[in-house]
């Protein structure tokens, strides 16, 4: 009931509640990303959805126009404190995470949910094996089990037993204790990268 109905139902609701919101923030970031390079307002990246889908997932612009894809050892994005490739203002939506906020809009048109396994590039689908590939029967989420309690801080073998464990897990309860921590989480601005373990 809750994982095929009832989630859907609340990602309806509050992303509507959350709109005028997100117009707002959008709004704001848009002048002054346009302020400082001139560039596009957002970064539109290939995602894997529910399913094996391949998505655009929407994000305010954090990196400099034509920055180069650096990829950690595993496949992990790179993330660091002096990242070269980040706007000025990037380097504060990102710390705050507003950047992501967009993605309310995929979370209306049904591509993700609030709360599920974090988006990866298409190409992860190569690299699942035949357990990890189970995360894709769950839309993916803006936040979930990694980004509340980890974020960047661990490999990317760990995020996909985590996110296994959440596919597995599901409940209403969870993802309220995912809420919770992924607000402390982002307060704090803990585990923003892997560096920071």
């Amino acid at each position: 009931m809750y994982k095929n109905f009832l989630k859907r139902l609340i990602d309806i609701i509050f992303s509507l509640i959350f709109f005028p919101f997100l117009i707002l923030i959008i709004t704001i970031f848009s002048i002054i990303i346009k302020l400082e390079d001139g560039g596009p307002v957002f970064y539109l990246g290939e995602r894997l959805g529910k399913n094996q889908k391949v998505f655009k997932m929407y994000k305010l612009r954090s990196m400099k126009v034509d920055s180069l894809d650096i990829r950690n050892t595993d496949g992990s994005t790179f993330n660091s404190n002096n990242d070269s490739r980040l706007t000025k203002v990037g380097s504060f939506i990102r710390k705050t995470s507003l950047d992501e906020f967009p993605q309310i809009i995929n979370v209306l048109i049904g591509d993700m949910s609030f709360i599920g396994p974090r988006p990866d590039l298409p190409q992860a689908i190569d690299i699942y094996n035949e357990k990890e590939i189970h995360k894709l029967d769950l839309r993916p989420g803006i936040t979930g089990y990694n980004q509340a309690y980890f974020r960047n801080s661990i490999s990317q073998h760990e995020k996909f037993q985590n996110d296994l464990y959440y596919v597995e897990n599901i409940s209403i309860y969870l993802d309220f204790k995912i809420i919770v921590a992924t607000i402390l989480s982002v307060l704090k601005r803990k585990n923003i990268n892997i560096e920071n373990k």
